[in-house]
């Protein structure tokens, strides 16, 4: 009888006659906070990133690639030099050619070794009189940002009867496709960046060059290769391997990156213009006169992380 009378809160504190659900442990501040602390270090991360940055390069751009939506500026119309970042509109008019074939083989002249060791340029490190294809002339370009395969490029797919004159006939197709693109802060004066005084662009303008040159198939695959080994013809027929590793060290240490093409000069200082894709979304940006390589590289990384949080 008395087990009839027992009142309601002895059951409940009769650890034998408990639920599991009144037997659960009541919350204590302390282990709120050591669940709520996960959250909280991923929304301070998320305003960290989503937060405008500052980046070491006096210009910067940043857009969707997909829907061109502007993600980030600094600076984004002021015109600067653009080293050989320019081999990137370089590449986009030989892959416009009618056509094309990029199978094609071209004879490496004396000019294209002469001009480099003049300029003190950048090289592919071509052999005067091998034959090399034009496909193969696209990765010596934005690989190891060889100015001699620039050249051959130039004098290629230009029109005229003597090399001065193709190579004036192919810098006028760089200009006129800017100007099919709709860039009024673009003029080139060179194939390769190496430029005469007026070869410049801006960050928003490189962008659109380099989003539009990611339209071709064979563009997008070059520029994401970190190397290459290719196999080309020598003068006496035989064969030789040229091996070329990529400038943009964003390959490999930014996940997701899909290219595009590093720069420098006296003038341009450090240049990166830098796409990747993540969650289906590519961004796709330029950073301008960064003050060192390195830093060049942590301003595309900064700026990419913001545009991915937007």
């Amino acid at each position: 009888m008395s087990a009839v009378l027992l009142t309601a809160g002895a059951v409940l504190t009769t650890g034998a006659l408990a639920t599991p659900a009144q037997a659960a442990p009541v919350p204590t501040a302390a282990t709120t906070a050591a669940a709520a602390a996960p959250a909280a270090s991923a929304a301070a991360a998320a305003a960290a990133a989503a937060k405008k940055p500052a980046i070491a390069a006096k210009g910067g751009f940043v857009m969707n690639n997909g829907t061109g939506a502007s993600l980030y500026t600094k600076a984004a119309d002021t015109r600067r030099s653009t080293g050989s970042t320019t081999k990137i509109m370089t590449a986009r008019v030989v892959l416009a050619q009618t056509n094309l074939n990029l199978n094609s083989k071209v004879k490496i002249q004396k000019a294209y070794s002469d001009y480099i060791v003049r300029k003190t340029a950048s090289s592919a490190r071509l052999i005067v009189g091998d034959k090399v294809t034009v496909r193969q002339l696209l990765y010596g370009l934005m690989l190891p940002s060889g100015c001699d395969a620039a050249y051959a490029l130039a004098d290629k797919f230009g029109s005229g009867s003597t090399r001065a004159k193709r190579v004036k006939s192919f810098i006028g197709k760089m200009n006129a496709t800017a100007k099919s693109l709709g860039l009024k802060n673009t003029r080139f004066d060179s194939f390769d960046g190496i430029g005469n005084g007026s070869n410049y662009s801006t960050p928003r303008d490189m962008t659109k060059i380099a989003s539009s040159a990611m339209r071709y198939s064979t563009f997008r695959t070059i520029v994401k290769t970190k190397s290459t080994k290719q196999k080309t013809t020598t003068k006496s027929g035989g064969h030789r391997y040229m091996s070329w590793k990529n400038t943009n060290n964003l390959l490999g240490s930014y996940s997701g990156t899909i290219g595009v093409k590093t720069g420098s000069g006296p003038q341009a200082k450090y240049c990166l213009v830098f796409a990747a894709t993540r969650g289906g979304k590519t961004v796709i940006g330029t950073v301008l006169t960064s003050s060192s390589a390195a830093r060049r590289t942590a301003d595309a990384k900064k700026l990419m992380t913001y545009g991915f949080a937007k």
